[in-house]
């Protein structure tokens, strides 16, 4: 189907959402957002927006914003927990450029950019449920009286209303594992502009410099029983914070020392959707695949899923078959970075020392014999250019 003059409606203003609607309304369509929030507000932290993400903002004519919001990284280091000695250091920059960006600057450039090609963002709407029929999705907005649109794409996250009404309602299941996060101020260069992950006993704490390099992002996730409450922007206890991480050495002592105020939620995940679309309606980033944040791949993802979505809509083919061939496209590789998340978890997590040391151990014998080996593992994700395609 010819994207010009279409109407299409899209749910949800986070990542996967904006950028779909630039994508689609630069194509032609008519496009509205609708977001629950009342406001686009600075919410959450850092990002990583590796070259695989990076070509798709690229293609959409915001590389240079994007440079402009984000540091550059250097490549990613492994490091021990309690002494921060080094395991493993991957310099990944031969794939292209790596972002650390907060998360609502991105969102920021993203809502402009779409607003600058004519989306309409409506804000603070609820959507209930949406319903599917055999020509177009009905949606029931709280407050309003239910409303049938022309095309539905939903990138409404782990909740999706979409994902529901083809799916049935399953309940997210709970990981196991809960998150904390925090921004420090630090001195401009005080923190090289790298990814460092300290690996410990059934925990990790992730840290990289924001906004030219005066802001630490600190994500640690620890593994625990049991959580209920849903939503991933709770206020934590920052002595509780500190204490959970209390036995991690410098430097991540003295970062931890310095925050607060922390945020914490529960990690919660589906499988990937066995089915993404229905008569006039798909599913997009979260909604269809959610994954762990072990691998920097949520947001990357969203960003593929959008570009595919849009030039697929765009060919002029039947939309069926156009629906189709964005899910065969986007199924296996959606797929194989979710299942490579989880093994981060993992692997970052070893609770038994012996295991742990032999672990480590050959880490380093691998980083000093062949330094370009583990690297050479990420082709199939950083060198992917779905504008290529």
């Amino acid at each position: 189907m010819s994207l010009i003059g279409r109407e299409i409606t899209v749910l949800g203003a986070g990542i996967g959402g904006l950028t779909v609607a630039r994508a689609l309304a630069m194509r032609g369509a008519s496009v509205r957002v609708l977001e629950q929030a009342p406001a686009i507000t600075e919410v959450g932290a850092g990002l990583q927006i590796s070259p695989n993400g990076g070509v798709v903002l690229e293609a959409l004519g915001l590389g240079k914003d994007f440079e402009r919001i984000s540091v550059a990284s250097q490549g990613a280091v492994l490091r021990d927990y309690a002494r921060g000695s080094e395991v493993l250091r991957m310099d990944l920059t031969r794939y292209g450029r790596f972002g650390l960006v907060h998360r609502a600057d991105l969102i920021d450039l993203l809502a402009d950019a779409a607003r600058e090609v004519g989306v309409e963002i409506e804000l603070g709407v609820h959507i209930a449920s949406v319903h599917l029929n055999s020509r177009n999705p009905v949606l029931f907005v709280d407050g309003r009286e239910p409303e049938r649109v022309e095309f539905l794409v939903a990138a409404d996250g782990l909740q999706s209303r979409l994902r529901m009404a083809l799916l049935g309602d399953e309940a997210p299941a709970f990981t196991g594992q809960v998150a904390w996060r925090a921004l420090v101020p630090i001195e401009a260069g005080s923190v090289p502009n790298k990814a460092q992950v300290f690996m410990g006993r059934g925990k990790h704490l992730v840290v990289y410099p924001l906004r030219g390099g005066t802001l630490l992002n600190i994500v640690g996730v620890q593994e625990q029983a049991g959580w209920i409450e849903d939503g991933w922007n709770h206020p934590g206890d920052r002595v509780a914070f500190q204490g959970i991480f209390g036995d991690f050495g410098d430097p991540v002592r003295g970062w931890l020392e310095r925050v607060q105020d922390v945020m914490v939620w529960g990690l919660f995940k589906h499988g990937v959707a066995r089915q993404w679309h229905g008569t006039n309606a798909v599913l997009l980033g979260d909604a269809a695949h959610p994954t762990l944040p072990f691998l920097a791949q949520g947001a990357c993802m969203a960003l593929e899923d959008a570009w595919v979505l849009a030039d697929i809509l765009d060919r002029g083919e039947e939309t069926a078959a156009s629906l189709h061939a964005y899910e065969s496209l986007r199924l296996p590789r959606t797929r194989r970075i979710v299942e490579a998340a989880t093994a981060n978890a993992r692997n970052f997590h070893l609770r038994s020392s012996p295991v742990r040391l032999l672990a480590h151990t050959g880490l380093r014998v691998i980083g000093r014999a062949a330094p370009g080996l583990m690297p050479d593992r990420f082709e199939w994700l950083y060198s992917h250019d779905v504008t290529k395609q």
